[in-house]
């Protein structure tokens, strides 16, 4: 068998002794102590690793076994879903690199490897790891605008609640910045939300609004009409001078739009 495969074989077949120490190591180079149940599993996961790199030192191709792409994925993924930081991965990968680079350069000089050998080795090592910590981020930022696109969607969702308060009267509160995701899902959920409840008259209090331009005031104030159709009253409350008068810059017309400062003001005009 040619040295080189021999270290191939040698890597497989110790995989679990290998990463325990060279996890161990790469531990106490970081200055502080892990839980033991981060440390088994760093352990794990570079069972895995080992076992990916004797495949491909005994190929004569630099590519790269698809179970470490889905392997790194699998580590960004983790981090993201547990609301860890992409530094907390990344900043291990220089110590890793030396590590790995000193137990192979020992490995290939008891094996007899040469020095281009041992050199080519390396090299596969450092590329393997430049593909982890790539496809290891790429995976923790998917990962992470997913979460972000589901909470804002269940934001969203719950800025087009309609909260009744009296016989035939609710509240739409607005909060924050509505952009146009949020006013489209505020007519598509709170619409039909008020006609099936039996609302005859509904407030839209705009107390907590903090931003608003043209086309979003214009799907806002678009409910009024659609609920006009259906026969349900629609009232303004909470709208400050700041927004009132950006309102007016832009062109809307608050005029034929009944307007009060308080929701109490609002619920005493109706009776």
């Amino acid at each position: 068998m040619e040295p080189i495969q021999k270290v191939s074989a040698y890597l497989t077949q110790n995989a679990e002794t290998l990463s325990e120490e060279i996890v161990a190591e790469i531990v106490s180079r970081f200055g502080f102590e892990i839980p033991k149940q981060e440390f088994d599993a760093a352990v794990s996961m570079y069972i895995e690793f080992m076992k990916f790199l004797g495949t491909m030192i005994a190929s004569s191709e630099d590519q790269v076994p698809e179970g470490l792409v889905e392997w790194s994925k699998g580590n960004g993924e983790q981090a993201a879903a547990m609301g860890g930081k992409i530094s907390d991965i990344v900043t291990r990968y220089p110590d890793t690199r030396i590590v790995f680079t000193d137990r192979l350069r020992n490995i290939g000089k008891e094996h007899g490897l040469t020095a281009d050998e041992v050199i080519t080795i390396v090299k596969k090592v450092n590329y393997m790891l430049d593909i982890s910590v790539n496809e290891t981020v790429f995976a923790f930022e998917r990962h992470t605008q997913k979460l972000i696109k589901e909470t804002q969607t269940q934001v969203n969702e719950l800025s087009a609640t309609i909260v009744p308060i009296q016989d035939s009267i609710a509240i739409l509160p607005l909060i924050g910045s509505i952009d146009y995701e949020r006013a489209q899902i505020i007519i598509e959920k709170a619409v039909p939300k008020v006609n099936q409840l039996g609302i005859e008259n509904l407030i839209i209090d705009f107390s907590g609004t903090v931003n608003i331009d043209i086309e979003i005031a214009k799907h806002i104030f678009d409910i009024r009409n659609i609920l006009l159709l259906t026969g349900v009253n629609t009232i303004a409350t909470g709208v400050r001078p700041d927004l009132a008068k950006k309102a007016v810059t832009l062109g809307i017309d608050l005029s034929s739009l009944e307007v009060y400062s308080t929701v109490q003001q609002a619920i005493k005009s109706i009776k």
